[in-house]
């Protein structure tokens, strides 16, 4: 077996299910190798920074590895950012970058892509990855891969892989996978009694999920144990879509002062607040209406479990899950849950878009034709998002990063085979949009919703004085043909009911819907977002 053979086999055996990437010349030879032995789908798109969005959509979406494959130098530093959102984000993406090779600096000469030394790009990856291997010794190569891609799974978070270009058919043994840590019984039997205890001395016990519930895979679980328990579940900002297919007493999505206002009571109220897999940042806490004190809270959240002053380290969160499960009975009574019903019944009229029009609009498509999953960039779209049904959904609801959108959700379909929603910006797709041009290669055909206002509108919110902040409109739609799908500008809500009726009838093709929305006409939920940032800002 060739090194390049045995790390993808072992990729395919710790849940990798395709590669995404750009080839190049230090690439070439694994590239090869990948497109040979058919071990994984090589999917090849345009741009590195698609290339890491689409994996990193792909692990989050179905769990396992996303796998990003890219040259030395000029494509892997390409790449930084979206391996640094998967990293903030908590997503289980693998780098694979070639590099040069074993000898190929005794030359004495620059070599190209490189930028100060030969290993100032395994320094930077340092930084925004949980652990790191260059493979120039095959028989060492198994139990590191197996370490690496382990480290990549038990943290869900970004390894990076550097296979010098002349090792790659160097012949290698197998990767056998490590073994997963032992937990300590006793110190994981007294964490769950202590939570136990907690729960049933609140008055107002509630349970908050986030990204973790996903990428252990826990979703099921943890919708039983919110029932067992008797608790109400919210998903945190990040966290939503989360539970979307699961029977759980779901209320809504905790937004502090920007979200519902019986869900930010229930949460801020709260005397037995349960974080179970909640990233503990701004943009899940940063505008809540009254301050938590999460001293008080329990959290579990990157292998440990904190409760007060009190810490349980090394507490896996899948291991404190199943052992909640076996702690408590089954057969609970559970309270009834109200559930705030989403905008529905849009009138097919020609009053001029809004956001809430096209939120409405999807709940419709939806109620009709079924859930589909939603890839989501950063902006108002996602403020959007919070009013569409819950579905499954990705986003960068922390990091924040523009161009996600697009080729996430092109990762999405590729991995699950569902059709998906994209909700995106005109600035952001400006970024990225025009990998949608690659849909053809592979039967793609995503419907995609660009909220169109000439301008970082969201940006304008915080500064609106700015001119800078103006895009004028681009041709979206007229563009999309010739990138082998079908676009349609409309400006009205009798438009949109009529492309939307269209986009979904039409398969085999992307569909483009190009909304026209005035500048100044937010969601309401981003209008209470900034109002709430600005309100904390003027506090400080």
């Amino acid at each position: 077996m060739k090194l390049t053979e045995s790390l993808l086999e072992a990729l395919k055996a710790h849940g990798a299910r395709q590669i995404f990437g750009i080839p190049g010349d230090f690439a070439l030879p694994f590239f090869r190798i990948m497109e040979e032995s058919q071990i994984l789908p090589l999917y090849t798109l345009s741009h590195e920074p698609a290339v890491g969005f689409a994996a990193d959509a792909a692990a989050r979406m179905l769990g396992g590895l996303g796998v990003a494959a890219v040259t030395y130098g000029a494509g892997a530093l390409n790449m930084i950012n979206p391996v640094a959102a998967a990293y903030a984000e908590k997503s289980p993406l693998v780098v694979l970058s070639g590099g040069p090779g074993k000898n190929e600096a005794k030359s004495g000469l620059l070599l190209h892509h490189q930028a100060k030394t030969l290993d100032s790009q395994f320094q930077i990856y340092r930084e925004i990855t949980c652990d790191q291997l260059r493979l120039d010794d095959a028989e060492r190569a198994p139990t590191a891969i197996a370490r690496v891609l382990a480290n990549c799974l038990r943290h869900s978070r970004p390894v990076y892989i550097e296979l010098p270009r002349d090792m790659v058919a160097v012949p290698c043994q197998p990767v056998l996978a490590e073994a997963p840590p032992a937990v300590d019984r006793e110190a994981l039997d007294a964490c769950v009694e202590e939570i136990c205890e907690r729960l049933a001395l609140a008055t107002r016990p509630a349970l908050m999920v986030g990204v973790e519930v996903r990428r252990f895979g826990l979703e099921g679980r943890v919708a039983e144990l919110a029932r067992r328990l008797d608790l109400p579940v919210v998903t945190s900002f990040m966290g939503r879509g989360l539970l979307a297919d699961a029977d759980a007493p779901l209320v809504g999505t905790y937004m502090g002062a920007a979200g519902l206002p019986e869900v930010t009571e229930l949460v801020e109220n709260s005397d037995g607040l349960f974080l179970l897999g909640v990233i503990v940042c701004d943009t899940n806490f940063g505008v809540s209406a009254s301050k938590i004190d999460l001293r008080k809270a329990i959290k579990a959240l990157d292998g440990q479990v904190t409760m007060g002053y009190h810490t349980y380290p090394q507490i896996p969160l899948t291991a404190l899950v199943d052992r909640l499960l076996a702690r408590v009975p089954q057969g609970k009574r559970v309270h009834p849950v109200a559930h705030r019903p989403c905008p529905r019944h849009m009138p097919a009229d020609q009053a001029t878009l809004t956001p809430t029009d096209i939120a409405t609009a999807v709940n419709d498509l939806m109620s009709e034709h079924g859930r589909m999953p939603i890839a989501s960039d950063m902006g108002d779209c996602l403020f959007t998002a919070m009013d569409i049904e819950h579905t499954a959904l990705v986003a960068p609801g922390y990091y924040a990063t523009m161009g996600f959108g697009v080729p996430a959700g092109l990762g999405l379909q590729a991995a699950t085979g569902q059709r998906p929603l994209i909700l995106v910006g005109d600035g952001a797709f400006q970024m990225t949009g025009w990998e949608l041009g690659n849909c053809a290669r592979y039967g793609w055909d995503p419907i995609v919703l660009v909220f169109n206002n000439a301008s970082w509108e969201m940006l304008r919110t915080f500064q609106p004085e700015s001119s800078f902040n103006d895009l004028g409109h681009w041709g979206f739609a007229e563009m999309a043909g010739g990138l082998g799908g079908d676009g349609v500008r409309v400006t009205t809500r009798a438009e949109l009911k009529a492309a939307l009726d269209r986009a979904v009838a039409t398969r085999g093709r992307f569909q483009l819907i190009d909304l026209t929305i005035p500048r100044g006409v937010l969601s309401t939920t981003l209008a209470r977002f900034v109002a709430g940032v600005k309100q904390l800002n003027a506090a400080r």
